[in-house]
């Protein structure tokens, strides 16, 4: 009856994939492959490895890199050039300039007019 009993939960335990339920190695595989992506995407776009991690916070930095290194040796070999992103990413502002942003009250001038930096200068002929 017990040996029935494990080889019945030895066939459950092996339909875990089946279920959905990953294991660690599985998400760890996935999370490396993802960041190798992430990094050679990079690269090909031109991007600085610095700009990468600042637009992928999530991924794994070591993949990141390891995907990025990979494919600058790959696109010095075959002379492949950088490929521009054609939609910008959003670059990570300074801590500083944050900082600065969330004290400044943005309120429209006295009168309804704008303020004189906001107006266009007069070109002088």
């Amino acid at each position: 009856m017990k040996r029935h009993l494990a080889i019945f939960a030895l066939a459950l335990l092996a339909g875990c994939d089946m279920l959905g339920i990953e294991s660690p190695e599985k998400v760890a595989a996935t999370r490396e492959a993802d960041g190798k992506a992430v990094g050679g995407a990079c690269r090909h776009a031109g991007r600085a490895i610095e700009d990468c991690y600042a637009l992928n916070k999530k991924a794994d930095r070591a993949a990141v890199f390891a995907g990025w290194r990979d494919m600058n040796d790959y696109m010095r070999e075959n002379k492949i050039e950088e490929v521009p992103p054609q939609i910008a990413g959003v670059a990570a502002k300074p801590a500083a300039e944050e900082v600065a942003d969330a004290h400044v009250e943005k309120r429209p001038a006295k009168g309804g007019e704008a303020k004189a930096k906001d107006k266009p200068k007069a070109r002088e002929s």
